[in-house]
This record gives C-alpha cells, sequence and structure tokens, in this order.
C-alpha cells in the first residue's frame, strides 16, 4: 500500500472532457432544457412542503 506519488505526472491532472461532453456542456438548448427540469423539480419541492 505504499505507493508513491510522482509530481507532474499524468495522473496528476484531471480527466479531460470528451468532445460530446463539451458539446452538451456549450448547447444552449439542452442548458434551457435542464434549467427547467432543474426548477420545475424545486418548485415541486417548495409547494410540497406548504401543503
Amino acid at each position: 500500500m505504499n505507493k508513491t506519488h510522482t509530481p507532474y505526472s499524468e495522473e496528476s491532472y484531471p480527466p479531460v472532457p470528451t468532445k460530446t461532453t463539451r458539446f452538451w456542456r456549450k448547447f444552449i438548448p439542452w442548458q434551457l432544457y435542464r434549467f427547467f427540469v432543474l426548477n420545475f423539480k424545486i418548485i415541486r419541492i417548495v409547494v410540497g412542503g406548504h401543503s
């Protein structure tokens, strides 16, 4: 279990997002859709707590 860590090695850096991931992060219609889905979920929770 004694593993040494080499600085500046490949495992020191975070994984790079794929092309598809970058596309979906920048795609405005997808962001709007996710925005409304998230807000709908929050509204359901808030309304459910007030009844």
